[in-house]
């Protein structure tokens, strides 16, 4: 079924004017062929169109439709599984550039809504909320591994300190990341795409990659069209489906549910996040909020394994927001919805190429927004022969969901409620 316009949520609601871009419609050549329109996609036609490679993007529904659109909108560092995990599992020089990019996707961020002057509501400054004492000397040894790979913007609160910055009295205390900061993500990515297009970039709406022909120079085809590439970037992630099945095999679908409050008074707002900072606490099933430009709550968490839409989002979030902020019992709901990541069984990214010329990325395991900016970086790199930041991802172990595709979405749900059972128990 094509998608013609937003799924229903805040940022759609919000989003900055956009042009109707055509489906393909007929045969074209290019250099490259992005499939998908997120960060990710979106990214790496960036990259590459600055470095004079010639770029078409076949979107399936909208730009930014996936997760780029309609996550919580948040700037974190690292990785979903952070850089220590990565030092356990592959060698030292591995680990050290995996360590040194685990910061350069906020920079690029930051970099992109500067040179093109992107109108995304960017606000500076992340706070990690911890919940328990074993989760804030998490937090300390965080600070310390960080700091090692030169990244020094943190600051340790405790309970006095963090209750300066979030309006309850739920945390233990927290760490302060000012590289970290939040974004309106709808706005960012059509944003990007207008960069894209105004640097010669080609984007193709309602245009679903079918079908890949593979070989010396690959075809993409479309239902009314097909590119001939020298290279095709695969960037679908949670929203490929089984265009590509040995992709499809190692990652699994996940939704994520958010809602958003009507707008808040300046001084309901100020008081709740008085420096307009986003925060995420550190449970293992999260809850992550922040602030909109038009000071709504923007306030997400759950995870729903498998992808499916849970009947009543507002029922499974108000009440984890009720929990942070009672003060917000009266407040009405304006908007609620869901949005799919991708999810790996090691919770790391997944890289690589197959044959000479489709790469790919997938599988941010929720912390896409930064590792998106990253992987468009990395992937245009390598097309441009300069491998070795590639390849320090591409080397990285992946494996399949034990029992396959089947079972891997009980087995997930299982291993997630044993994670939740510990946060809830102090483990």
């Amino acid at each position: 079924m094509a998608h013609t316009a937003y799924p229903q949520s805040y940022y759609a609601a919000s989003a900055n004017p956009t042009p109707q871009r055509p489906a393909l419609l007929d045969e074209v050549e290019t250099d490259v062929c992005v499939i998908g329109a997120g960060y990710t996609g979106l990214s790496t036609a960036l990259f590459l169109l600055e470095n004079g490679f010639k770029v078409a993007v076949l979107e399936a529904a909208k730009v930014g439709f996936g997760a780029s659109g309609r996550n919580g909108g948040q700037i974190v560092n690292s990785y979903s599984r952070d850089i220590d995990v990565i030092e356990r599992s592959v060698g030292p020089k591995q680990a050290q550039l995996l360590g040194q990019m685990a910061f350069e996707g906020a920079r690029i961020i930051r970099e992109r809504i500067a040179k093109y002057d992107i109108q995304c509501d960017l606000k500076d400054g992340g706070v990690f909320a911890a919940l328990t004492d074993k989760q804030m000397s998490h937090l300390e040894a965080q600070k310390k591994l960080w700091e090692r790979y030169g990244h020094n913007q943190l600051e340790l609160m405790d309970a006095r300190r963090i209750q300066e910055v979030v309006a309850t009295d739920n945390y233990v205390g927290g760490m302060l990341d000012m590289s970290g900061g939040h974004i309106h993500p709808l706005n960012l990515a059509l944003g990007e795409a207008a960069a894209v297009e105004s640097l010669g970039g080609v984007i193709y709406e309602q245009s679903p990659a079918t079908r890949i022909e593979r070989g010396a120079n690959p075809v993409v085809h479309t239902p009314q069209g097909r590119i001939k590439a020298k290279f095709v970037v695969v960037a679908g992630n949670a929203y490929l489906g089984n265009l590509m099945p040995e992709l499809a095999s190692k990652s699994m679908p996940c939704g994520t549910q958010v809602i958003t409050t009507e707008p808040l008074s300046d001084d309901v707002a100020a008081s709740l996040l008085p420096q307009d900072y986003c925060v995420e606490d550190c449970n293992y099933l999260l809850d992550y909020y922040r602030l909109s430009g038009d000071k709504r709550l923007i306030y997400g968490g759950g995870v729903v394994y498998g992808a499916r839409d849970p009947a009543n989002i507002e029922s499974i979030i108000r009440p984890k927001m009720l929990k942070t902020f009672p003060q917000l019992r009266d407040v009405k709901i304006d908007f609620a919805w869901t949005g799919n990541f991708l999810l790996t069984l090691s919770r790391l990214p997944q890289v690589g190429r197959i044959g000479d010329n489709i790469y790919y990325s997938q599988g941010c395991s929720g912390h896409g927004v930064t590792y998106t900016h990253l992987a468009g970086k990395v992937l245009a790199e390598a097309l441009r022969g300069q491998a070795e930041r590639f390849d320090a991802f591409a080397d990285l172990p992946h494996y399949p969901f034990p029992g396959g595709r089947l079972l891997r979405v009980p087995f997930t749900a299982m291993g997630a409620w044993y994670y939740s059972l510990r946060d809830k128990l102090g483990f």
